[in-house]
Parts: C-alpha cells; structure tokens; sequence
C-alpha cells in the first residue's frame, strides 16, 4: 500500500471519529451542558493522551526542544476547545451531517489558504480554480442537506 493511500485511509478515519466524536458530544452537551461537555473531553483526552506518552511511552518526540517552536504553534490546544464548543453547539441545532458539511467546508476553505500561502512553513500548493469548484460543491451539498 503506498503512502498516500495510507494518509487517506487515516484521514477517512479521522473524518468518521469525528463524526461520531460529535454526535457524542452533542448527546452529552444536552445533559450536561456546553462548557461541561467541552471540558470533561479535554480532560478525557488529557488522560489518554497522558497515559499513552507516560505509561506507554510510544511517543518519538524532543521534549527538550519546546522552546524552539515559534510561540503560535501552541495555539492547537485553545482551537481544540473551541472546535469542541462550536461542534457541541451546532450539531444539536443542525443535525451530524450539516454540522459535518459546514465543518469540513470550512476546514477546506481554511486549508486552501493555507496551502496557498504556505503558512506555518508548509509547502506551498497554489489555489486552483478547482478547489474552488469543489469547495462550492461541498457548500451546496450543505445547503441540500439543510431543506427538508
């Protein structure tokens, strides 16, 4: 199996946690409340992650070199807070699979700027207009999914 093909499996992985992961959460958003919900799967995940690196040690990462990334490469953890309060919040309202569409609208919208650009010291990969052709695609396949 080549590489690629391996990335795009994980990646249709992730997309289905995802899906499930907020389908979860919205459930426990409505018993427990937004910002509950938000930070009792940050702590979960703060203790999984946890036991993993420090009891399993699979990890194959420098902890001494911390300082040497620039400071905004921190900023994953408050994003991961707010894309768990702003999934908690929308799926309830818009059901998983808009929820999911405008999500992954605006990852892609997001992501193209980010390729354009080369942001983070990322490769550059040039807008095209069929990224915007299917970046369109996605967001009517999102208005769709909203009439009934």
């Amino acid at each position: 199996m080549s590489v690629k093909v391996l990335a795009l499996l994980i990646a249709a992985l992730s997309g289905v946690t995802m899906a499930l992961q907020g389908s979860l959460n919205a459930a426990l958003g409505k018993i427990i409340g937004l910002l509950e919900t938000t930070f009792v799967v940050n702590l979960v995940g703060l203790a999984v992650v946890s036991s993993l690196l420090f009891v399993f040690r699979p990890g194959d990462g420098d902890w001494h070199r911390y300082a040497e990334a620039p400071w905004y490469l921190y900023l994953g953890g408050i994003l991961g807070v707010l894309i768990t309060y702003g999934v908690v919040r929308s799926i309830p309202s818009l059901g998983v699979a808009v929820a999911t569409t405008a999500i992954i609208v605006g990852q892609v919208l997001t992501a193209a700027m980010v390729d354009h650009l080369g942001l983070f010291g990322l490769e550059r990969v040039p807008f095209s207009w069929h990224r915007v052709a299917g970046t369109a695609l996605m967001a009517s396949g999102a208005w769709l999914l909203l009439k009934k």
